[in-house]
């Protein structure tokens, strides 16, 4: 009998991963178990262990005398806001001196993943694109979500706003653990399944005819029209991608809830359930690629403070303020250190889920108290990378190291060759 015949289909491994949902993906249940790539372009050694990222940011940064070490290198202190990652201390690097060199307080908090303001995106060869959503152009078709972006819609600042497209448009985030959970495995009804396609077949339609009419009037235009006109375009394609990508995976079943839906309460509260299914996402390889962005929504009532978290970074250096901000970091750390733990004690072939996840923790933001938006606060685990130290990165003559010179190092290492990424300068790792 051939191999062919003899091994379970795709689908048949997706319905059936619920029931193995703590396990990692099983190679000999895939097809073309000799290495061959299956119908998405899959191979058995890529889906068994594949690179993975993820990015968790926090629009009002970290008081930094708490974050930060004093001594550089392997012996450096463990501070209030790193000690709870003791436990994956050597799987952890801390960065200082790394910034997009950008200016304007929180608003320019919104180029922590793209380095690039979006007022100056325009004419830049890839926009103010996102590093989440480069990395998930490489890995388009191969998961059934390219990329996942969490994140409030709330707060005085107009919510989440640190993924973006190549086109220079906001990725809308998912706003909660229920919504997230649905995504992740609630399938549409059998009944629905004809609609749905109808549906698509029909937005598809559109798109075409939409096409067709731009290229006829694409011949009438000045120079500055057609930049409009192919921006226009650009933004199209993004969705033709994203319309190709919901008939591909229209009939394949989602995995099996692990867990009952959870009901949303509030970010706070919700936090660790997050985590767990930005696990849960990456352990069945629904997606690749998982942002999470902390902000309007993270309301410290829940943690017994009576200020709103926004007018608390604004402290004035007035101790109770600081304390208060310091409770509400302290939450976030223990909370992100919990999910690193989970990573490396989760099994993924033959090494963990975390050896095979770049995962990238920081925030666009300095210091909110002075509006300053240099000196980043910048973590990275995992990822196969050398960790275990606190690293003070010198300048280059008078100017920082770019962030971004970090970035084109997680993309390589993520598989995309890439040498250049917003404004920086080369590679770091």
């Amino acid at each position: 009998m051939s191999r062919k015949a003899s091994t379970p289909s795709r689908r048949h491994f997706l319905k059936s991963v619920g029931a193995t949902l703590s396990l990692p993906v099983m190679p000999s249940l895939l097809p073309n178990a000799l290495g061959a790539s299956d119908a998405l372009g899959t191979t058995v050694a890529e889906a068994a262990s594949p690179r993975r990222m993820v990015a968790v940011g926090n629009l009002l940064g970290f008081q930094l005398d708490s974050l930060f070490p004093k001594t550089a290198g392997e012996a450096y202190e463990s501070t209030r806001l790193l000690k709870p990652f003791d436990p994956v201390r050597d799987q952890m690097t801390v960065y200082r001196g790394l910034d997009h060199g950008v200016k304007g307080g929180h608003f320019a908090v919104h180029s922590f993943l793209s380095g690039v303001l979006k007022m100056d995106a325009k004419g830049r060869p890839d926009g103010n694109i996102s590093l989440d959503q480069l990395a998930a152009e490489s890995v388009r078709g191969r998961t059934r979500f390219p990329s996942l972006t969490i994140g409030s819609e709330g707060g005085i600042h107009g919510g989440c706003q640190m993924c973006w497209t190549r086109s220079g448009t906001r990725v809308p985030p998912i706003p909660g653990p229920q919504q997230l959970f649905e995504k992740l495995f609630v399938g549409e009804p059998a009944s629905r399944l004809n609609q749905v396609k109808d549906r698509h077949s029909l937005q598809g339609s559109i798109l075409d005819a939409i096409s067709g009419d731009a290229k006829t009037l694409e011949r009438k235009l000045d120079a500055e029209d057609r930049v409009k006109l192919d921006e226009y375009l650009t933004s199209v394609r993004e969705v033709e991608q994203q319309l190709q990508l919901k008939q591909q995976w229209v009939e394949v079943p989602k995995p099996d809830a692990p867990f009952d839906p959870p009901k949303n309460v509030n970010l706070v509260e919700d936090l660790p359930l997050i985590y767990d299914l930005m696990l849960l996402a990456l352990q069945t390889d629904s997606t690749r690629i998982a942002t999470l962005e902390i902000g309007g929504d993270f309301l410290p009532q829940h943690l017994g403070i009576n200020k709103g978290y926004h007018s608390l970074s604004h402290h004035g250096k007035k101790k109770e303020n600081i304390d208060s901000l310091l409770v509400i970091e302290d939450y976030q750390m223990k909370h992100f250190a919990r999910f690193l733990e989970k990573l490396a004690n989760t099994t993924d072939g033959d090494s963990s889920l975390l050896d095979n996840t770049s995962v990238l923790f920081g925030s666009g933001m300095g210091n909110a108290n002075s509006h300053t938006n240099h000196d980043l606060p910048i973590l990275l685990a995992g990822g196969g990378f050398e960790h275990g130290t606190f690293k003070k990165v010198p300048r280059e003559g008078s100017k920082r190291v770019p962030l971004s010179n970090l970035y084109v190092s997680l993309l390589q290492s993520f598989g995309v060759e890439r040498d250049h990424f917003a404004n920086s300068t080369g590679t770091f790792i």
